[in-house]
């Protein structure tokens, strides 16, 4: 595991980037607790190399016990954004990874504030039932299956789902 792996989550409708979250989690993975056990030793965990503030630690620590959840298998309502969400859904492949870059990159150079979360456990990429990757997943539409759809149709993809967003 890599300690200073950055990862995105949802907390109270933001995209937070929180390090060393996997290591937090693999390291309760065999033998948890309680889930207010969870959420305080997860807590406690991010906390080394995260700011936390105090108030906001129900929410910090609701985000992670669902996060826990999801890695280890366990069905949880998904917090989304306000706004755009979009998922890049794959193992982390080369092409996965060059979609996410490329979805990132045209975020930025087009101004435009979105939820990016790249998929990678195996059990949330089955819940999906697509037949091949990387997917891009716009606002729960999915948009693209099995290749790395060319910039410009992404960013055709994105400003269609942000104006259905933002009624333009």
């Amino acid at each position: 595991m890599d300690k200073d792996k950055l990862t995105q989550i949802m907390i109270d409708g933001r995209l937070v980037g929180i390090v060393g979250l996997e290591d937090a989690i693999q390291k309760l993975y065999t033998h948890p607790g309680t889930e207010e056990e969870i959420k305080n030793t997860l807590l406690k965990e991010i906390s080394i190399h995260n700011y936390v503030p105090s108030s906001a630690h129900d929410t910090y620590g609701n985000a992670l016990l669902r996060e826990f959840k999801i890695a280890k298998g366990i069905p949880v309502a998904e917090e989304s954004a306000e706004g755009l969400n979009i998922e890049v859904v794959g193992m982390s492949c080369a092409r996965c990874n060059q979609l996410e870059n490329d979805v990132r990159d045209l975020l930025s150079e087009m101004k435009i504030a979105a939820g990016l979360r790249h998929v990678t456990d195996i059990k949330e990429i089955a819940r999906y039932k697509l037949l091949g990757s990387p997917a891009l997943v716009i606002n729960n539409k999915v948009v693209s299956v099995g290749e790395v759809p060319p910039k410009s149709k992404i960013r055709q993809w994105i400003i269609e789902a942000y104006n259905l967003t933002n009624n333009l």
